[in-house]
């Protein structure tokens, strides 16, 4: 760590198992705003917050959210209106999200279940042939 309670980039790739170069992306996207240090401000100093919306968004990865999601769900977090529209703003983000998984698993289930028939059908054309 820099200072107390700022990190380096290397520090968060290390944490976080990430290569300095997402972590430069996700600053793109305005995820993260790390200060700048040294000669031409090359060097990025990141706070506590940086670090804390550096693991939402990558649980909202894990989610499954786009980065865009996670970006509007954070930034609302970080505003001081009151708690509610975040939670209904999340709410929404969490739904559709949910909905898009279950479509998903359907349309893995039907697969699996026509792969399980052909399964089933070529187990029996190769008992006919065994006999």
């Amino acid at each position: 760590m820099a200072h107390a309670h700022t990190y380096t980039i290397s520090d968060l790739a290390k944490e976080f198992d990430l290569t300095t170069r997402a972590i430069r992306f996700y600053e793109d996207m305005g995820l993260l705003q790390p200060q700048r240090e040294g000669p031409g401000g090359r060097n990025r100093v990141y706070s506590a917050r940086d670090r804390t919306r550096l693991r939402l968004t990558l649980r909202a990865k894990r989610l499954g959210l786009s980065l865009t999601e996670a970006k509007d769900l954070i930034d609302m977090y970080d505003s001081p209106r009151d708690s509610g529209p975040q939670l209904r703003k999340f709410l929404v983000v969490l739904a559709e999200h949910k909905r898009r998984i279950e479509e998903q698993m359907a349309d893995l289930q039907a697969n699996l279940d026509e792969l399980k028939a052909h399964e089933k059908e070529a187990k029996a054309l190769l008992a006919k042939l065994g006999a």
